[in-house]
């Protein structure tokens, strides 16, 4: 498509956000109509559609690729702005972290570009697979997955090692004793009500660590801080970032329910390669901090 339409990529843009033509218009201050004008237009131009109409109103494939560039034309702009000097406005920037990243490590990458703030930051919770799909998608410039899932980088992006996170299976003793109490077995594995995030990581754990290939009661919550609160509540056994577990096993809050096998997740940093103030400082500080709080090779 050549001559395009910026006004017309950012109503694009924003229906492709909201999932609705009528959420869009709110959001841009148009009426309803003419965002449905810009966005034929824009279709009458490709010679393609770009919106599914539904609820919710999704982009085809070539209407995403539309929308990841106007997002990063619009990084691009800013960082211009700010390098002739001109009074930019804070870019929109959005990244996809895991819950036990998120617990941890991830916040205190953060302050560079916070404070003072050189973009607007969204960082949305996604496990390691939907992260990656948000990144091939545009809607985030960057996340943080783990190399377990298998999965290829997007094209147009970046690969980065962060390190290891590796995780400690822990109980307080009052949980360990009553349920644990001859020994972390394959038998009480099958009795104990276990707590994950996904069940995909202590299933792995049990299995690789353990021998232990078969079905367990467990309890879902989708929050690392959550999930650590019923386990030092007692209420149930599972897999704790060693950056939280170690503290709390050395003052005999938690107990190691299989000393000296742990689980590691490798992370990766995928981020689209648009050279920025704001994407540089975001990578390099992820990147720095990733490699100051996570076991490296």
């Amino acid at each position: 498509m050549s001559n395009l339409d910026y006004r017309g990529l950012a109503v694009l843009d924003a229906v492709a956000t909201s999932g609705s033509f009528e959420k869009a218009a709110l959001m841009l201050g148009m009426s309803q109509s003419a965002v449905s004008q810009r966005i034929k237009a824009l279709e009458d131009a490709a010679g393609r559609l770009l919106i599914v109409r539904g609820t919710p109103s999704v982009p085809t494939g070539l209407g995403q690729r539309l929308v990841v560039h106007h997002r990063h034309v619009k990084l691009m702009e800013a960082a211009l702005d700010i390098d002739l000097g001109r009074e930019a406005s804070l870019p929109q920037l959005a990244v996809a972290v895991d819950a036990d990243s998120l617990g941890t490590w991830f916040g205190h990458a953060l302050a560079p570009l916070l404070s003072p703030p050189r973009c607007q930051l969204s960082v949305q919770h996604a496990d390691s697979e939907h992260a990656l799909q948000l990144v091939r998608e545009g809607a985030v410039f960057a996340c943080v997955a783990g190399d377990d899932i298998g999965a290829e980088s997007a094209t147009g992006t970046t690969s980065t090692p962060l390190g290891m996170m590796r995780y400690n299976c822990v109980a307080t003793p009052a949980f360990a004793g009553h349920w644990f109490g001859d020994g972390f077995s394959a038998e009480a594995v099958t009795l104990a009500p276990a707590v994950v995030s996904e069940r995909k990581l202590l299933a792995r754990f049990l299995a690789q660590q353990m021998g232990i290939r078969m079905p367990f009661p467990h309890h879902t919550l989708p929050a690392s801080g959550a999930l650590e609160n019923c386990i030092t509540d007692g209420v149930a056994y599972g897999l704790m970032p060693e950056l939280h577990a170690l503290s709390q096993i050395a003052t005999g809050q938690l107990v190691d329910l299989t000393p000296g096998k742990t689980h590691g997740t490798a992370l990766t940093w995928h981020a689209w390669n648009i050279d920025t103030p704001f994407t540089r400082t975001l990578s390099e500080h992820v990147i720095e901090t990733a490699h100051r709080y996570l076991l490296q090779p």
